[in-house]
């Protein structure tokens, strides 16, 4: 209770939409602008408490907060994550612990796969408000050659596509390519008038900074590479990073 007081001493800037449940959840964030970004996300996307406990185990707000400059770092912690542009939604790495996948027990690209559809609640939690599931391995034709999207979503606040490529290995640039072609055919094929153009995201297990560089160079897709994790993120690495970029 003394901590509740010294962290909220104006009782007006307590939110009746939170449980005390809740604030017990936030209260144990010592970090002022992690507990206040946690705070909003609560609001923002309405989490209950095992929502509010996977994300702050996940290290949600440091894994947004390192793409940022200490402008948009304070701004995330004032208002939450504002999804304006298909940068905002994504993250990197994406953390899927709950697929409960040994990391050095080797999977195939359909195993993982069908983990996530298995625990799709939880994948769509990792990724985000505004992500609508529309399918596996979404059937395309081109000059009668089938290809297939592994995952296919609709994001409601983006009004566009968003597709998914799985790779289990070190990608390369026919990835990319790949994803590019797949992007070419929604704005083409499936687009409607109003919606925005898609977006793709390829999850990989290992990436390739400089390949991805050139591979994406003058590209005007809205195509991005993220690494995956199967366990939890050293919470400890993420603070000492984020606190040399505030401190810069």
């Amino acid at each position: 209770m003394r901590r509740f007081y010294l962290c909220y001493p104006i009782w007006q800037t307590v939110s009746a939409k939170l449980s005390w449940s809740h604030y017990v959840e936030l209260l144990g964030i010592k970090d002022d602008l992690e507990r206040s970004f946690y705070e909003k996300q609560c609001l923002n996307e309405n989490w209950g408490i095992r929502e509010l406990q996977r994300q702050k185990n996940s290290s949600l707000f440091q894994r947004l907060a390192l793409s940022k400059n200490k402008q948009e770092i304070l701004s995330l912690s004032e208002k939450g994550q504002i999804i304006e542009t298909g940068r905002d939604i994504i993250k990197d790495p994406y953390i899927l612990e709950f697929l409960d996948i040994s990391e050095n027990h080797p999977v195939s690209e359909k195993d993982l796969e069908q983990k996530i559809i298995d625990n799709l609640q939880q994948f769509l939690l990792e990724l985000g408000k505004g992500f609508a599931f529309i399918g596996r391995q979404y059937r395309i034709t081109l000059n009668n050659t089938h290809y297939y999207i592994d995952l296919v979503f609709y994001h409601r606040l983006l009004r566009c596509f968003v597709l998914i490529d799985l790779e289990t290995k070190k990608i390369d640039h026919a990835d990319i390519g790949q994803m590019s072609l797949y992007l070419g055919y929604f704005k083409k094929e499936e687009m409607i008038e109003g919606e925005n153009q898609p977006i793709g995201i390829i999850l990989s297990k290992e990436r390739d900074e400089i390949l991805v560089e050139y591979a994406t160079v003058d590209m005007t897709q809205n195509l991005f590479v993220s690494e995956y994790q199967l366990y939890l993120p050293d919470k400890k690495e993420l603070e000492s990073r984020l606190n040399k970029v505030l401190n810069l």
